[in-house]
């Protein structure tokens, strides 16, 4: 009787140490899906650094995004215009970028992410903003380009 006793305690304790563990498996990212998130790294990094070329660099020619806030898809043209206002007239002040899961199909790969940021707009005012997103990329030479994207923002403006 004892013996059933533990083997009620300890089969579930061992299923939620099963249960917990399975997130730190869904981390361990292969080879490939580490070049596709280092490449997602750099080009929000130069976002925040400002570098509208360098940025703009990882969007393919034939790019096609759409955020859940505009009404129509947008071009590389179009992001241009409005990541060189954004840029112009904000500062990023820390942000992070969190993978969420990574699919990599010989030279496309797609890549959800939640991502978190704190800027200062052009009256001074420190607002913070999140999102969760899904970029598509095609691997071009030794980079990783986004040809589309999709996703939006999880959080209002909580200093508004």
């Amino acid at each position: 009787m004892q013996r059933l006793n533990r083997t009620f305690v300890l089969l579930p304790a061992l299923l939620l140490l099963l249960a917990a563990s399975s997130p730190l498996r869904a981390q361990e990212w292969s080879a490939a899906q580490k070049e596709v998130w280092k490449n997602v790294e750099a080009y929000w990094a130069l976002d925040a650094a400002r570098d509208v070329e360098g940025f703009l660099g990882y969007f393919h020619d034939d790019y096609l995004g759409w955020s859940v806030e505009e009404a129509l898809p947008t071009t590389k043209a179009t992001v241009r215009k409005f990541v060189e206002h954004f840029l112009k007239t904000t500062k990023v002040l820390v942000q992070n970028v969190q993978p969420v899961g990574i699919k990599v199909h010989g030279d496309i790969a797609v890549v959800h992410y939640y991502w978190t940021r704190i800027y200062r707009d052009s009256e001074g005012k420190e607002k913070n903003e999140s999102g969760r997103w899904t970029d598509i990329l095609k691997k071009q030479g030794d980079r990783w380009l986004l040809i589309a994207d999709h996703g939006g923002r999880t959080s209002k403006d909580s200093k508004d």
